[in-house]
């Protein structure tokens, strides 16, 4: 410590079926009082709004219906806020069934059926006084009251704690409520006491509850899970990992040498593994699995700061002058982080900040009233000369009484989680650690059960806990790959894929678009020639492959320096309109450095109106016939096209989807960076416009407030002072777009949403499904199209390892189409896990597909076949993709929108909003998302 004081111191051609009238929706009560309403009208009868493709409706107000507005206005304002608290009483679609379609193979589950004994379990609330947040200091303080008062006050049983207020027994204590004094009492490692607390502790009964609940919800008689005692059960399953591990969420994380790797810039990754206790079909499930994550290396803090900012070697940079950009980012990368002096007494301190000022500038008021330099006060008082008095030093404390830390005498304490953006080479490094094989990650998931022992925990044994040892066995199905069809020009119309793969050497897209007008921006150190050449093999490529391609640019390839970015946009687009050749598309090979994409696609995107295609410099050079290929999918929907479709689609055969005119959506929420407390999250919505093929999707994109996980733009009402009433939001204008180019309103919806935890279904699903309704009513009163809503998650960690190494793909895993709806699933309600890709390295995750409102009735088999197929459906790749389409290019565009407010420093986390949930002591105003160019918006852009 330096002293206290004063001194010193960032958008078809099939043609459509005669519309039919659409089902009634049912199952509508609990969210929408107007459910009752008779069935949607034919379209004949569809508002004006709709029939002219308007994007708005609008009333003027009258007396009559003021107090309608009112109530309307109102109702829209309650989606923008928390649900009410009866939304934990809303009860998802139960299974229908159980899938039959496909091969069946055994596989295992990184799953451990967990047997319970009946127990009286009580729950007491703890409060411990003064307050503290650390949960560490919470169990140390718990601990210190165990030892004292165990085996009287507390009979010798032996209770689980969360770290919090929970504190759990299996049988009564002799009191039901009770304080008791506790003095912790901190040592260094001579065993000298340097710090001693005294603290309050209260334990007061809160609840009982016994097993009976949980049992009958797991073998479908109950209606709700008993969530307490689950969690009771959760807590004991956690307590001795927590006891020996930093916790990170779910996670557990221990510094042995074997665990940490350093990943680059003064971090290092350490692994660690992952444990929840789920109730399935099985009964209750330990679901296990390997973990990695980033935490800062515990090194000098001179050491992390040449690391950070790449100085070399940190001897050699004590003269060196810290840069304000680098102290910036500094300043960021340290805040918060404890360190350790190593001069005197150990002490720890939190970084609050970094002084603007160098060291040898710094001075404080000492002990005596004098200002004295911290330079010199450490050269008096511990004999120490500062080498690097040029750099800044560590502030603690606050801004009135700041304590100045020099870098050099501060080491960072092990075991602090880096949670900040990654950079490329950090990932990179992460991944490659984080990656295993199925059989090695089965062989660590292993181990870890070994290791944790839990057939021998005492606590374990004290609830009646029995966590069997084995990986669980599962009867799955492979389902079968769906048909694509492409042009009939070609000389394969149709292809069925092979273990999530096929190629187009010998296929046409089946929709090539029409490009007349396009031309070539050169912003690399490629040579013009080398430039015009690879932008003649793509163009070729596009030819071959169906699309309609003029082969001569508007202009030859047209360079400049990555400097001129917006400027050489606006000129080009300038030129190609003033030759009254406005362009349809616009190849661009990207600079030789990162960090021009964003910014290129704002412009194009929202000032200029093109269509662009970025392409790598080394991949221009390289010029692969798979590389060009690839790109020409892209250029092909970008474009208006389509690559391919599901024959079942266009021969009508597809259930719950070919029959009546349905339009699928795909939603997600991305939020900001970690770290990042301000920005805003980015929600999209995506709906397909090319029913009955269901393979073009436009998308639109709003901001909202930051780390708000319920989509805010699905519809709104708002009062026009000159227009009235005022309808708009995502679903309503993407209804209107599908009527536009089908001529036929939607009859079915199904609605898959990504990006939401378990913990946050409810609310989701009343605020989301209220604004659905809400949007079709807004274009006729009448229309309320049956939904399905299905959540999709990617966040989990339910692995599926092949028992037969002949039912494996290239990579080892479990075959693309396998299903399971069985065993690990939910025990009553409608869910299943799909792998739908071929593995390409690690192991593969399957996605977790919840069914949380169904009005169109979909069986097992239809929904986890339509699903499965989507998924062929991809138009970047020749693969099946993991996650279903709509909700992949739902990521897509709000990925894509963050890079307009956020530039190329934009970095987004699908996370739901119930973790890392910044604290922040008001909300920030959200900075709204430029408007997208019409024809850029409705094709797909974000491809």
């Amino acid at each position: 410590m330096a002293g206290r004081g004063g001194g010193g111191g960032r958008r078809g051609n099939e043609s459509m079926a005669p519309t039919q009238q659409a089902p009634r929706g049912r199952g509508r009560g609990s969210l929408d009082a107007r459910s009752t309403s008779s069935p949607s009208a034919p379209v004949s009868q569809l508002s004006s709004a709709l029939e002219l493709g308007l994007t708005l409706q609008t009333q003027q107000p009258t007396v009559a219906r003021a107090s309608q507005l009112k109530s309307e206005v109102k109702t829209t304002a309650v989606q923008q806020q928390k649900p009410a608290a009866s939304s934990k009483a809303v009860k998802f679609p139960p299974r229908p069934g159980y899938g039959t379609v496909g091969s069946r193979c055994m596989i295992r589950a990184n799953h451990f059926l967990v047997e319970l004994s009946d127990r009286d379990l009580h729950h007491y609330d703890v409060s411990i006084t003064p307050e503290v947040i650390s949960r560490g200091v919470n169990r140390a303080v718990m601990r210190e009251l165990l030892d004292k008062h165990g085996k009287t006050d507390f009979v010798d049983r032996k209770p689980a704690y969360d770290g919090r207020k929970g504190f759990y027994t299996a049988g009564a204590l002799p009191f039901t409520s009770k304080d008791f004094p506790v003095k912790l009492i901190d040592k260094d490692e001579t065993g000298t006491t340097i710090k001693q607390r005294e603290f309050k502790v209260s334990v007061k009964l809160a609840s009982r509850t016994d097993l009976k609940h949980l049992k009958d919800f797991l073998r479908s008689k109950g209606k709700e899970a008993p969530h307490e005692t689950i969690q009771v059960l959760d807590v004991v399953l956690r307590e001795s990992p927590s006891n020996r591990c930093t916790v990170v969420g779910r996670s557990f994380f221990s510094a042995g040498l074997d665990n940490k790797t350093e990943i680059g810039f003064g971090v290092e990754c350490w692994k660690g593994f992952y444990q929840s206790l789920r109730p399935t079909q099985m009964g209750m499930s330990l679901n296990m699995d390997v973990s990695a994550t980033s935490f800062y290396e515990s090194i000098p803090v001179i050491d992390f700061v040449a690391k950070f900012l790449n100085l070399g070697d940190p001897k050699r940079a004590a003269s060196i002058q810290i840069m304000e950009n680098d102290l910036i980012k500094l300043k960021k990368v340290l805040r918060g982080v404890k360190v350790e002096v190593t001069h005197g007494e150990s002490k720890r301190y939190k970084v609050t900040g970094i002084t603007s000022a160098p060291t040898h500038q710094l001075k404080f008021l000492a002990e005596d009233k004098k200002e004295k330099s911290v330079r010199q006060y450490f050269q008096e008082k511990y004999n120490i000369s500062l080498r690097y008095a040029s750099w800044p030093s560590l502030q603690s404390g606050n801004d009135s009484k700041p304590i100045f830390l020099p870098m050099e005498l501060c080491t960072i304490v092990e075991g602090q989680r880096y949670s900040k953006k990654l950079n490329e080479k950090q990932v990179t490094a992460l991944l490659r650690e984080a990656c295993k094989r199925p059989n090695h990650r089965e062989e660590s998931i292993s181990r870890i059960s070994q290791f944790n022992n839990y057939q021998n925990d005492r606590l374990a044994k004290e609830f009646g806990v029995d966590v069997k040892s084995e990986l669980v066995c599962i009867d799955a199905r492979v389902l079968p790959p769906p048909v694509l069809k492409y042009n009939d020009s070609g000389r394969d119309r149709t292809i069925r894929p092979r273990v999530g793969q096929w190629n187009m050497i010998n296929a046409k897209m089946y929709n090539g678009a029409k490009v007349k007008f396009w031309t070539c921006l050169n912003f690399s150190s490629l040579s013009e020639q080398m430039a015009a050449g690879f932008c003649q093999d793509l163009i070729n490529m596009c030819r071959n492959k169906g699309m309609d391609m003029n082969p001569i640019p508007v202009f030859p390839v047209w360079s400049s320096h990555s400097r001129q970015i917006e400027r050489t946009l606006s000129d080009v687009h300038r030129a190609c309109n003033d030759e009254k050749k406005p362009l349809e598309l616009l190849i661009i090979i990207l600079p030789d450095f990162t960090g021009s994409y964003g910014k290129i696609k704002r412009v194009c995107e929202t000032e200029l109106g093109i269509v662009s295609q970025c392409c790598q410099p080394k991949q221009a050079r390289r010029c692969s016939p798979q590389y060009l290929e690839n790109v020409a999918l892209k250029i092909n929907v970008k474009t208006g096209g389509r690559n391919t479709v599901l024959e079942d689609a266009v021969y009508r055969r597809i259930p719950q989807l070919s029959d009546i005119p349905t339009i699928i959506f795909g939603a997600d929420v991305t939020h900001p960076s970690p770290g990042e407390d301000s920005s805003p999250s980015i929600a999209a919505v995506v709906a397909s416009m090319d029913w009955p093929a269901v393979t073009t999707y436009r998308g639109l994109v709003s901001a909202q407030q930051h780390r708000e996980e319920i989509i805010q733009d699905l519809y709104k009402v708002e009062q026009d002072p000159e227009k009235g009433i005022v309808h708009s939001g995502m679903v309503r204008e993407l209804l209107i777009a599908f009527k536009r180019s089908t001529n036929q309103k939607p009859q079915r919806i199904i609605f898959y949403r990504d990006g939401i935890s378990e913990g946050q279904f409810s609310q989701v699903l009343l605020c989301e499904m209220d604004a659905i309704h809400k949007a079709c009513q807004s274009l006729e009163e009448s229309y309320l199209p049956p939904v399905t809503f299905i959540v999709v998650q990617k966040r989990h960690h339910t692995r599926l390892f092949p028992s037969n190494a002949a039912q494996t793909d290239k990579s080892g895993n479990i075959l693309p189409g396998t299903v399971v709806d069985t065993v690990i699933c939910h025990p009553s309600e409608h869910d299943f896990y799909l792998c739908s890709h071929a593995g390409i390295q690690g192991t593969s995750r399957p996605v977790h597909y919840h069914v949380l409102h169904d009005e169109n009735k979909f069986t097992a088999n239809s929904l986890q076949t339509l699903t499965n197929n989507l998924c062929y459906t991809y138009a970047r790749c020749t693969r099946s993709v993991s996650v279903v389409p709509p909700a992949y290019y739902a990521h897509l565009a709000a990925f894509r929108a963050r890079y307009y407010i956020e530039g190329d420093g934009a970095g987004s986390s699908d996370c739901g909003s119930s973790t890392g949930r910044a604290v922040r002591k008001e909300a920030t105003p959200v900075q709204p998302l430029p408007p997208i160019s019409p024809n850029v918006k409705n094709v797909m852009f974000y491809c």
